[in-house]
């Protein structure tokens, strides 16, 4: 039984064991059709997301790490250049009539799935715990996807819900921008 919570110290290790299997530098052409993350997160910013509770996991009985999702505030993810990009962008974006700002939303992501464990539900899962704890305190979700990584964008429009509100260039790669109401369930 596959269970997901959010992740401690203890998490580290298969977090990143996970991350280096599926870092877009590691994989092959062929491999990268089948999702990749682009950002390699250090044992410091592991543990960091950690102590804002904004790191999430899914196991198996043995405690295998199945998955990972990340998500923070938007001065967690200002380190890294994309993200201070995105914010730029905010005062021309909207979603469902509102303003997307750093107050009302937060950034969402990488999230990383074992390849034996895609298309399960295993998203929807992990995702959910993230939401649960995230809508506390802010109403939108906002995220990027590499415009290459087809899979991803299926999985997180029709999955999860996300709806494309922004396409943007940045180190020569197109990206597009989503956001997702944080108050639904993404669980069916």
């Amino acid at each position: 039984m596959i269970q997901t919570r959010i992740a401690t110290a203890q998490d580290i290790q298969g977090v990143l064991a996970l991350q280096e299997r599926y870092l877009f530098r590691n994989l092959t052409e062929e491999q990268r059709q089948q999702g990749f993350v682009t950002t390699p997160f250090t044992v410091s910013q592991i543990e960091e997301i950690i102590q804002e509770n904004g790191l999430f996991i899914a196991e198996d009985e043995e405690r295998n790490l199945l998955a990972y999702a990340f998500a923070g505030s938007w001065k967690y993810f200002e380190k890294w250049e994309i993200f201070n990009h995105m914010v730029s962008r905010f005062p021309d974006l909207s979603f469902q009539d509102r303003a997307i700002n750093t107050e009302n939303s937060f950034q969402y992501g990488p999230v990383c799935i074992a390849s034996e464990y895609r298309g399960t539900g295993l998203l929807n899962l992990i995702f959910e715990e993230m939401r649960l704890e995230f809508s506390k305190k802010y109403p939108i979700s906002v995220t990027f996807i590499n415009k290459v990584n087809i899979i991803s964008e299926i999985a997180h429009t029709k999955k999860l819900g996300w709806e494309i509100i922004d396409e943007f260039d940045f180190n020569d790669n197109t990206y597009i921008g989503l956001a997702l109401d944080m108050h639904k369930s993404v669980l069916n």
